[in-house]
Order: C-alpha cells, then structure tokens, then sequence
C-alpha cells in the first residue's frame, strides 16, 4: 500500500460506506467521505455513523449530493482523488416503484458525475457498488458475473445496470479502471432499517406483527458486512488491466478488453427466509407475529451468488455464517437503541 493516498467514499454515512472509510482509515489512507444525507430511511442512524466517522484521523466528509454537477467538480478539483469507491445510490426496490425520479437523480446523473470527475482527474481506480439485483428475472442458479442481464424487474435493477454499461464506456473510451460490485443481500452492525432482518428484529421485539412477502416462501444470499468489507479492500489497489482473452465473437460480461471487470459479493449459500426468521426467534427469544403476504412488485424469489471470479481475483470468499452475523447485528441493536 501506498501511505496516504487519497480516497474519495460516496455514501459514507451510509451502511456499507460508513465501514469502508473505517477500515481505510485504519489502513491508513487519507479518506473524504460524501453523503447528502437524505431523508430515505432514519437520518439521525446516519448522522450518528457520522460521528463515529468524523472522530478518525485520516477522514473528512462533505456535505454533497452526487447530482450536483458543480458540487462533484469541485470535490475532485480539490481533493484530487487516486482512487474513488462509489457507494452513494438511491437503494431500495420497493422504492424505486413509487420514487423512480430519485433514482435516475442518484444512480445515473450522479454516477456520470463521478465518472467524468474520474476521467478530468486521473483517477487510478473507480470502484462501485452494483447490485445482485440486475440478475432480475434469470432463474439459472448461482447467479454469475458471465450470465447474460439484460431483463430487470426493478427500476433500481435497470439504474445499477446502467451504472455498469456507463462504466464499461469510460473504461473503454479513456481508460479508466473500473470495477463493478455486484452485493448480495448486505446485513450487519450499522444495517439499513429498510431492510428485512432490521425491521424483523424492531418489530418482533415491540411485538408488532412482520410482513412476510410470498408467503415466506423465498430465498436470500445473506452477506455478512465484514466479509464486504474484506473483499473490497483487497480490490482498492489492484486496477483491472484489458483481459487479452476477452474476444468480441464471444463476449464475457464480466470482463473486457478495456480495464472494466464485475464482481459478485456474496456468501454463496442462500437460505430460506422463514429459516432466518427462526434463528432471530431463537436469538431474541420472541415468536414472530407472521402476516404472510403475496410476491411485491420488482421482488425475485431467489438470490444466488456465485464467486467463482471473486476468489479468483482476490484469494477471497466471504466466510462468516449467518447465526453468527446475526449474533453481531444483534449485540450493536442492543447496545444502539438500549433494549434487553
């Protein structure tokens, strides 16, 4: 590692970016993290990940929205970025139904922000944060970085599919390293309120019924936080290079003759939601008040990663069980919100 090099982290109040400035500023990179702070889920979670953050030596944040165009430039202009990790999106599925705007806002307009700030800066990685959700509706399983994506069921699937064809572009037109992490199903200390195994364990310890969508009857490739974090890290200073085995004739999604690759994060051992449900009732003590529930909208039944490339690339392969990523998240709630 180089010391101190400088890093620019989108969405740093936000869960997986609030983990990735901790562990490069313990590695000791000099770290501007940028978040608008939005109003999506809880803001004071977000402002309290801040001021752990803003205690670190190495980091700095500012106040931005990736969609201001003069507000980007100038970031870039003065902090003149090595490396830029892009974790700001507008998240969520079931959002993306009601707030498409927020999206196109968020993760295409501001996306190209942060790919012309790497392209007018020199920037010697950009790594960004895809989606296991642009598999869509594929149902060949594991899902892998060579299948074919073209068939989203969410307007937030097609946004980070489209982070990815931007990014493809900038690699090829100016070579641009860039590398595309494709998360599945991200949970742990600090989580999303919106997301499933938070709002379970809210709701079970008030006692107020959870809803259970398809009757219960899906799957999800859980990811412990810790596990993200480590592959990331292990991705920062190692730039893809063009692939000399890529070929037109028959192209691999996943690689390029430009410096772009795509990667899957995931634990690669999906698990039945309602076997997740029974493992927080173990833990907490509580049996679930179960509202079950039809498919939503822009919901797939079953996510699958395959990390064949991951641990290809980077020696890696998420480690951690969910029984205990659970016991974590489960000891920070406590702590957090003060509950027994």
């Amino acid at each position: 590692m180089t010391t101190m090099k400088n890093i620019l982290v989108t969405g740093a109040a936000g869960f997986i970016g609030f983990h990735m400035v901790q562990r490069l500023c313990a590695e000791g990179y000099n770290v501007r993290g940028l978040d608008n702070l939005n109003d999506y889920y809880d803001v004071q979670l977000k402002k309290d990940r801040l001021a752990a953050l803003e205690t670190l030596e190495h980091f700095k944040f500012i106040k931005a929205d990736l969609a201001d165009q003069k507000a980007i430039e100038d970031i870039f202009a003065d902090f003149g970025p090595h490396i830029v990790i892009n974790l700001a999106a507008q998240a969520g599925v079931r959002y993306s139904i009601d707030n498409p705007r927020a999206y196109i806002d968020s993760n295409v307009t501001g996306f190209m922000n942060i790919l012309e700030g790497c392209r007018h800066h020199d920037v010697e990685h950009l790594v960004y944060a895809s989606s296991s959700s642009v598999y869509g509706a594929n149902t060949k399983v594991p899902f892998a970085t060579s299948d074919n994506v073209d068939h989203p069921v969410s307007l937030y699937a097609a946004t980070k599919k489209s982070g990815e064809l931007m990014a493809h572009t900038y690699s090829h037109l100016y070579d641009i390293p860039t590398t595309g992490l494709r998360f599945f199903t991200v949970y742990g200390p600090w989580g999303r309120p919106d997301m499933a195994y938070f709002k379970f364990t809210q709701k079970m310890l008030s006692g107020a019924p959870i809803d259970i969508y398809n009757d219960g009857d899906m799957r999800r490739d859980f990811t412990y936080i810790d596990d993200i974090i480590e592959a990331m890290m292990r991705m920062v200073e190692a730039p893809p290079t063009p692939d000399p085995d890529w070929s037109g004739n028959a192209p691999n999604p996943q690689s390029s003759a430009a410096p772009y690759r795509l990667y899957n994060i995931g634990k690669g051992q999906p698990q039945a939601l309602m076997d997740m449900i029974e493992t927080l009732e173990g833990k907490l003590g509580v049996k679930a008040v179960k509202n079950f529930m039809p498919m939503q909208p822009g919901d797939v039944y079953e996510t699958y990663a395959d990390c064949t490339a991951l641990e290809k690339a980077t020696g890696y392969t998420p480690q951690i069980e969910l029984a205990q990523g659970l016991d974590e998240f489960l000891k920070w709630y406590r702590d957090y919100y003060g509950v027994e």
